[in-house]
């Protein structure tokens, strides 16, 4: 894994742009920017992204950017990829950059599509988990229980896998990651564009507003995540799995803190009762289990 200090110096995401205080996405775009350097560019859609690059005529993102429909970021990052085929260009890297939203739900299509031609694209969820820029809507990546300005006595039904439902599509490269955790996430998306064909990393970006938490305390509800087993961190490459070393050790379920610890740090889990809890413990100890058999193949 690379340190700290092997980082590259150089900044993309430059001083100016107008995330909150405390943004997962922030750090998340910053490390994977730095990851895939100058030759890169980016597809947005509508989105958290979309705002937080500041205001026309200016952007606080150092590479080319497209700001695209919602449901297009998959279609419009492929058409570009195939330009520069066309026009020989090998060293470019197009970034599709989108959150949960326009990943889960409303960009879902394109970007099946695109995985189905195996098109040489990165693709990059940043899960925020809801619709963060338009008021706090739940998505269908808004985990079981969550409060969302559409979901106010919780949400009812458990996460979208979509990692895994990338992973079926069979593309070379599938990846979770955290903002909690940007030396793994740097590696990913290193390796990430090294491969040719759609490249796929879903990261786990904590939101202070929408998540009801102190702007202080993104990392460290961000590394509860993954060290209750909430995240799972993972890559498939060409179809074999391997946790990720933070992730590791958690197959031993004593290893995994109660989630109890993650979910009472956020607000939008307050209302939240013992059987609540509980119903999301045994939901992520069946996903271990589900580990374990990947694990041993």
């Amino acid at each position: 894994m690379v340190t700290i200090k092997q980082l590259p110096r150089e900044d993309y995401l430059l001083p100016g742009h107008i995330a909150c205080p405390g943004c997962g996405l922030a750090i998340a775009l910053k490390t994977t920017l730095k990851a895939l350097g100058p030759k890169t560019i980016m597809v947005v859609p509508a989105c958290c992204t979309s705002i937080i690059q500041a205001g026309f005529p200016f952007s606080a993102i150092k590479v080319p950017l497209l700001n695209i429909a919602f449901a297009a970021a998959a279609a419009t990052a492929s058409g570009i990829a195939n330009a520069l085929e066309y026009l020989g260009d090998t060293e470019t890297t197009v970034l599709a950059w989108a959150g949960d939203g326009g990943t889960a739900d409303i960009g879902l299509q394109a970007l099946s599509g695109a995985a189905e031609r195996n098109d040489n694209i990165l693709y990059v969820c940043y899960d925020n988990e809801a619709y963060m820029n338009t008021g706090i809507q739940r998505s269908g990546a808004t985990p079981y229980g969550a409060w969302t300005t559409t979901t106010w006595t919780g949400k009812r039904e458990f996460k979208k896998d979509v990692p895994m439902i990338m992973a079926a599509h069979g593309i070379p490269y599938v990846a979770t990651a955290s903002a909690a955790y940007p030396l793994d996430l740097f590696d990913k998306v290193r390796k990430a564009k090294k491969i040719r064909g759609t490249r796929y990393i879903h990261i786990h970006t904590p939101c202070p507003p929408g998540w009801r938490i102190p702007d202080n305390k993104t990392v460290e509800v961000g590394k509860l995540a993954v060290q209750t087993g909430m995240w799972i961190l993972y890559e498939i490459e060409h179809g074999e799995f391997k946790l990720s070393p933070p992730s590791r050790p958690l197959l031993n379920k004593a290893r995994r803190k109660p989630v109890e610890l993650y979910l009472r740090m956020q607000g939008r889990f307050s209302h939240l009762s013992e059987e609540d809890i509980k119903k999301i413990q045994e939901w992520v100890d069946r996903r271990w289990e589900e580990v374990a058999a990947l694990v041993k193949r």
